[in-house]
């Protein structure tokens, strides 16, 4: 038996491609690079991107084409390439992004995306380059925190890549799962979907140069958390916590988990927040209402700095709710307390880069 290219396509053109229901040759997916030799056939298949899902059923399906059709003693082999550049690999994604901070809780209901939003505010404020990515998949927050609800992001080619193009606003590049699914519903993905969609909203995102770049991590650790130190080579972790022996004590947990062997991300610090409620119209006067100075003593324990304590004030969470983060208003209790926070984070980050190695990404061993 003689093989020539025009067998090949044809048994090709009984393969459908999921994605569009065009067959291989309709959908421009063969490559013309077919190679003939004897009963040896050789050629590569196309698609759009290097993650497509049907990649490996297409190559098989084409294989079990062309033994049906052409004859079962060929021997077929099958090169895939993509039309879009493949995404950088882990540690290399952000080559401009200066410092990844990542703040963490070991609880959830202390506050932590209020301090991540804030923290972001304060440091664009103070001159700096700043993204922010909700990395809260199952409970993300940003939209609503910085109104911007009705925001959907665009892609934007970009060096034979499609990248994302985070939203704007106070100066802050922003990017949240929140854009992408229904507010209503609640996310319902096994954790496998939700590392991949992380994974995208860091690498296949146009984030471009960047002094820092915040993340709100999900409350406690789970595999989101592994899925960022296995992705990101985090600059150091912010640990938030309230006063209450509870949640100092997962606060504990969320520093472990960063400084264990395998991780090993530098803590940069605690944050108290709600350290006393203040009222408006008693400024002077705080009640501490959750206990007193319990992350200041963790942090003594723990020997880690006390980057700021955030009081309680009624229109802490006004804000939050109407999309106006406090930190934009230097003249209130606690507009001044992130700007604060926001320079002992610059400070700390200083000095940490200053004495110690870079963070490398985890890898897991096989």
């Amino acid at each position: 038996m003689t093989l020539y290219p025009k067998l090949i396509l044809d048994a090709l053109a009984t393969v459908r491609y999921p994605g569009t229901g065009k067959n291989l040759v309709e959908a421009e997916m063969v490559a013309d690079n077919i190679r003939i030799d004897g009963m040896s056939v050789s050629f590569s298949l196309i698609f759009e991107k290097p993650t497509d899902p049907f990649m490996k059923s297409m190559v098989k399906a084409a294989e079990t084409a062309i033994l049906t059709y052409v004859s079962k003693d060929v021997q077929v082999s099958i090169a895939t390439e993509s039309r879009q550049a493949a995404r950088p690999e882990p540690g290399k994604m952000l080559p401009q992004v200066k410092n990844v901070i990542a703040v963490s809780s070991g609880k959830g209901g202390v506050g932590k995306s209020t301090v991540a939003a804030n923290l972001a505010v304060a440091l664009a404020k103070l001159g700096y380059k700043v993204g922010l990515l909700d990395a809260d998949i199952f409970g993300p927050s940003m939209p609503k925190m910085f109104q911007v609800e009705d925001a959907r992001p665009y892609a934007e080619s970009v060096e034979g890549r499609d990248l994302i193009v985070p939203i704007e606003k106070y100066g802050i590049k922003m990017l949240s799962i929140g854009f992408f699914v229904d507010p209503d519903q609640p996310t319902l993905w096994r954790g496998g979907m939700a590392s991949n969609a992380l994974k995208q909203l860091i690498g296949d995102a146009k984030w471009g140069e960047l002094d820092y770049f915040v993340l709100d991590t999900p409350p406690g650790t789970s595999d989101i958390h592994l899925t960022l130190v296995q992705t990101l080579a985090i600059t150091g972790a912010v640990i938030v916590s309230t006063p209450q022996q509870v949640a100092l004590a997962d606060a504990r947990k969320g520093i472990n988990m960063y400084t264990n062997d395998k991780v090993d991300v530098p803590i940069l610090g605690l944050v108290e927040n709600m350290a006393w409620f203040t009222p408006a119209e008693l400024p002077e006067n705080k009640y501490y209402i959750f206990g007193k100075e319990g992350a200041k003593y963790l942090a003594e324990e723990m020997n880690v700095p006390l980057l700021g304590q955030i009081p309680i004030v009624q229109s802490i969470c006004e804000n939050g709710d109407k999309g106006t983060p406090a930190a934009l208003d230097e003249e209130t209790i606690t507009g001044r307390a992130f700007l604060a926070l926001a320079e002992n984070v610059v400070k700390q980050t200083e000095l940490r880069n200053a004495g110690q190695a870079p963070t490398r990404i985890v890898e897991l061993k096989k």
